[in-house]
């Protein structure tokens, strides 16, 4: 039997071509993406939309190092600039990680992941990469949902998103953060 091996999408950087030139501060800035849509809105939120036990894609997988069929605790949510959702978020992390280190990750409800991880200086976060996304991604899926529920808006039939780990005592948490249609509205 063969095994079909995972081709790895996400690209340590943007490529020149295809990305809008207005989305690659937002692909690229290492900062906190929180802080980022605060100082560009007058009312940030954050709308919890799940939060739980779940099941990780191939590539988050990969990434976290798990073993096949190994569940993970996950969260999304929406981020939302003066009402309307700019960044789809799901984060990741191994439910041996829930307790001890991560602890915080429990409890975040709708606070935003990225304040508690941008306070504490004993978290490290690996260099980001990017992807384009698109219908055959579950997560489009999930993203086009919430986007739908929220306000109705459509998402583009292809869109982009960014990610990294974040460590604490060695111990991975997986952040991911999809762009939606109205971070184009938002000042760069």
């Amino acid at each position: 039997m063969r095994t079909r091996l995972h081709r790895e999408t996400w690209r340590p950087a943007p490529p020149r071509a295809g990305v809008p030139s207005a989305l690659i501060p937002w692909l690229t800035d290492p900062a906190s993406l929180t802080s980022r849509i605060r100082a560009r809105c007058t009312h940030f939120a954050v709308r919890l939309l799940f939060q739980g036990p779940g099941s990780a894609r191939l590539d988050e997988a990969a990434l976290l190092g798990l073993r096949a069929g190994e569940r993970v605790w996950v969260r999304e949510v929406l981020l939302l600039a003066d009402g309307r959702p700019v960044v789809f978020g799901r984060s990741l992390l191994p439910r041996r990680n829930v307790r001890g280190a991560w602890n915080l990750f429990h409890g975040m409800g709708s606070r935003p992941l990225g304040e508690a991880l941008f306070a504490d200086p004993a978290i490290s976060r690996s260099p980001l990469s990017c992807m384009r996304f698109d219908a055959r991604d579950a997560r489009y899926h999930r993203a086009r949902s919430a986007l739908a529920v929220h306000d109705g808006a459509p998402l583009p039939r292809q869109s982009w998103a960014r990610r990294s780990l974040f460590r604490l005592h060695g111990r991975a948490l997986l952040v991911s953060e999809f762009f939606l249609p109205a971070i184009f509205d938002l000042p760069r």
